[in-house]
């Protein structure tokens, strides 16, 4: 108990003390034209960010795998003030599609100023049960794809002095109940990218990475997946999505949402059988201490 006491206690000095260090940085004239390429742009926080970006003028291409609601997403970011916006259906299932997505951003864009990495695959919310073959297929579409993608892109990004900005999970940092597979693609995403930025600035490239870290966010998916499993509130994919967009173009190393993703981050380390308990106490009718 006197542990749990201290380690809130730690969570509330963490979380005044980047109130107090937090200052929003972003001009919305930056994104005015700008070259994007957003992938998983059909749906919850991807659809968002085609919003956000279509509002602050910038040309976009917009991918995913159904072209129906691409359509309605593209048909909106153009109502919204989008210079421009176009898409591409792609699988990133398919080792393939990457290197041809990019090449058609560059020939519709001619070139990238963002490059923004937000694809998932679907994978149950469910202990592990020791699918291989899902695993394999989920780190080909969250993990494999984001490199291709990244390693095509690479070279306009680096014409244009442009950014990556890669959306990753709380599950890729600190593991989580019921999404092995799911945390293992996102675990891999901090390891590359992280690598990757070290390399580009010994290469004396002007590439900024972002990796974005969120929680549960209100998505169709997310919230129909953890219902009646989770107690904690699902934040805003609105809110979400224009955070990441402001981390690109203010060309953060890491954002986080909600800020609570943040303040667990800050803790990980300490204490882990009782963060452990603590993340356990959040699933409903789960031991915390089992």
């Amino acid at each position: 108990m006197r542990a749990t006491r201290l380690l809130l206690s730690v969570l509330g000095i963490a979380a005044v003390w980047v109130a107090f260090s937090w200052r929003d940085t972003f001009e919305p004239g930056s994104l005015s034209g700008a070259r994007v390429l957003l992938t998983g742009a059909s749906d919850g926080i991807g659809e968002q960010m085609a919003y956000h970006y279509a509002r602050f003028g910038a040309q976009i291409v917009l991918t995913a795998r159904r072209e129906a609601v691409l359509q309605k997403v593209m048909a909106k970011c153009l109502e919204l003030g989008a210079k421009k916006a176009i898409y591409f259906i792609a699988d990133m299932a398919s080792p393939a599609e990457p290197e041809k997505l990019v090449h058609f951003a560059l020939e519709e864009l001619g070139g990238l100023d963002f490059v923004v990495l937000n694809h998932i695959g679907s994978s149950p919310f469910e202990m592990w049960a020791g699918d291989m073959d899902h695993l394999r297929w989920l780190m080909q579409v969250n993990f494999f794809s984001y490199v291709a993608l990244s390693s095509a892109a690479l070279p306009a990004l680096a014409e244009s002095k442009g950014s990556l900005v890669v959306v990753s999970s709380l599950a890729g940092r600190v593991s989580t109940p019921f999404v092995a597979s799911y945390s293992a693609t996102k675990f891999a995403l901090e390891g590359f990218f992280g690598s990757l930025r070290h390399e580009l600035v010994m290469q004396q490239k002007e590439i900024s990475i972002t990796l974005c870290f969120l929680g549960l966010i209100d998505t169709e998916s997310a919230i129909n997946k953890t219902k009646g499993k989770v107690t904690i509130t699902a934040a805003p994919a609105s809110e979400a999505a224009l955070s990441i967009v402001k981390g690109g173009a203010t060309r953060a190393q890491e954002i986080f949402y909600p800020w609570t993703v943040r303040m667990l981050f800050l803790v990980r380390d300490f204490f882990p059988e009782h963060r452990d308990a603590l993340i356990r106490s959040t699933y409903v009718n789960q031991p915390a201490s089992a």
